[in-house]
């Protein structure tokens, strides 16, 4: 599994249309508040035109791209803190994903009844951000107490835990996602150890018409969106539930054309793991020969024996090299055993860093 996306936003911004039309799943989508209940789940493949390139140049009998978790969860309302609507689930559920994607409305529409009576996305992504804050600032609370009391023994590292926790806490308390010391391990490990709503990374998927797709970044309820949610540090993705739907009943080349009909130049789904990959500080590493081409996902930064063990844990355990080709290695030399005989082939030991786009051959023994 590459990641799990959960879908959050107010009550009929069309998260449960989004997601059918991504995942071409049966979630109920309704014009009423809370028409999603239990989350839903749907799991679809990452797409990486790469893939089909080694399949080819390997004549492999299949193809196993990445896969990519979405998750519907239950609108949101004001008051969602403090158990409002479904809050409590809401806020529980999204503790369990990776990213979050705020799902706002961009489009009119007299027949889907707004929560709030009005097309806001940036009303709906303050109330979404507020919410999580004021969770978040609850669950500090509660923690700073007991730090306080064990950070008078002196010990540094209860000292660094209760400061820690009061900066985040004034930071939320300022209406601000809480930032901190990224090259301090001790402070990493401690904020991800308390679960932050706020902390998870997170950007906002617009959902808009066919024509704002087309002309997104000179639409004025999109121009105002892009400038709030960068003062949160969040970017913004088009994408439209419509077109979603349409490609997703297309053959690959009539979705082509389709998109360029259009003029756009990648679907939905592409920007959305686009986007969630480079948050998340996702590379993609690849096997190829001729059972099956595969697509596996490691954070950026992993050494050989870790992405080894994404294939198999023996092979973590048993590691002995990695050998490995890049992608554009594997192209211009027109496969494996070519590239080895251009001497394009590295043996690589367990200190190597792996990089996006690398073919690799584990031995191991165990």
């Amino acid at each position: 599994m590459s990641f799990s996306c959960g879908f959050v936003g107010l009550p009929n911004v069309g998260k449960s249309t989004l997601f059918n039309a991504l995942c071409h799943g049966g979630a109920e989508a309704a014009n009423f508040p809370f028409c999603t209940i239990e989350p839903n789940t749907g799991i679809v493949p990452v797409p990486d035109a790469r893939l089909q390139v080694l399949s080819d140049l390997e004549h492999s009998g299949r193809i196993v791209p990445s896969s990519l978790k979405f998750i519907d969860i239950a609108g949101l309302v004001k008051g969602a803190s403090q158990g409002q609507g479904l809050g409590n689930q809401f806020l529980g559920h999204i503790r369990n994903v990776d990213a979050v994607a705020h799902v706002v409305r961009l489009f009119p529409d007299s027949d889907v009844v707004h929560v709030n009576g009005k097309c806001d996305p940036v009303g709906d992504l303050e109330v979404i951000s507020t919410e999580l804050m004021l969770s978040d600032l609850e669950m500090l609370e509660k923690k700073r107490d007991k730090a306080y009391k064990l950070a008078r023994s002196n010990d540094p590292d209860l000292k660094l835990e209760y400061n820690t926790i009061c900066d985040l806490m004034k930071q939320l308390e300022e209406g601000r996602r809480p930032e901190y010391d990224h090259d301090d391990s001790k402070v990493v490990a401690l904020v991800e150890s308390l679960g932050m709503l706020t902390g998870k990374p997170a950007f906002v998927c617009a959902n808009v018409s066919e024509d704002q797709l087309v002309n997104f970044d000179k639409d004025p309820l999109a121009v105002q969106l892009i400038d709030y949610a960068a003062q949160h540090r969040m970017e913004v993705v088009p994408v439209s539930a419509k077109i979603e739907d349409e490609l997703g009943k297309l053959s690959a080349d009539e979705a082509a054309m389709f998109m360029e009909e259009l003029g756009i130049t990648e679907s939905g789904l592409d920007k959305v793991v686009r986007t969630g990959y480079r948050l998340l500080d996702y590379i993609t590493f690849f096997t190829a020969g001729p059972m099956e081409s595969r697509a596996w996902t490691v954070v950026k930064g992993a050494l050989a024996p870790e992405a080894a063990g994404k294939i198999h844990t023996d092979m973590c355990r048993g590691f002995i090299r990695m050998e490995t080709v890049s992608y554009d290695d594997m192209v211009s030399c027109g496969g494996w055993n070519q590239a080895q005989l251009a001497g394009k082939l590295r043996i690589e030991g367990k200190e190597y860093v792996v990089q996006d786009g690398d073919v690799i051959h584990v031995r191991f023994s165990v």
